[in-house]
């Protein structure tokens, strides 16, 4: 990941979702101080110049200011005023894993979730995503 601040303090809870995965306006939102104070049931309070400057990456490089294909393809599945909070909640992701049985996710405990990405996407720490770097734990290639 190209900006280390963001790799350390997202990073440090759960798997840092590059910002080309959700539009500006998810990410102005998940960066607001009520926001982190509740971070999906944990704290994920920041120094303020520290969430500034996450933030201003975050914005920078958002699905709705990339020219990445898997960013354009996010952007034409949002309805014009969805502002998704969870990259798992929006139509594109549910798209693309509706196929997936829950007991190869959900009832794996090598992955528990969709939102571990990394998980199953051998590659998703650098930003890829398709299907031929897919490797469910306990179960193989997919």
């Amino acid at each position: 990941m190209e900006n280390e601040l963001y790799q350390e303090e997202c990073g440090a809870c759960h798997f840092p979702y590059q910002p080309g995965l959700l539009p500006e306006q998810s990410w102005k939102k998940l960066f607001e101080t009520t926001q982190l104070a509740d971070h999906f049931g944990d704290s994920a309070e920041l120094d303020e110049n520290v969430r500034q400057k996450l933030l201003e990456y975050a914005v920078n490089h958002s699905a709705d200011k990339s020219y990445y294909k898997r960013s354009r393809k996010i952007m034409a599945f949002l309805n014009e005023n969805e502002v998704p909070l969870r990259i798992t909640e929006t139509d594109y992701f549910k798209e693309k894993h509706e196929e997936i049985p829950d007991n190869l996710i959900s009832k794996n405990p090598k992955v528990k979730s969709l939102s571990f990405c990394n998980k199953c996407h051998k590659k998703a720490d650098e930003g890829i995503y398709d299907d031929d770097t897919v490797f469910i734990p306990g179960h193989g290639r997919w």
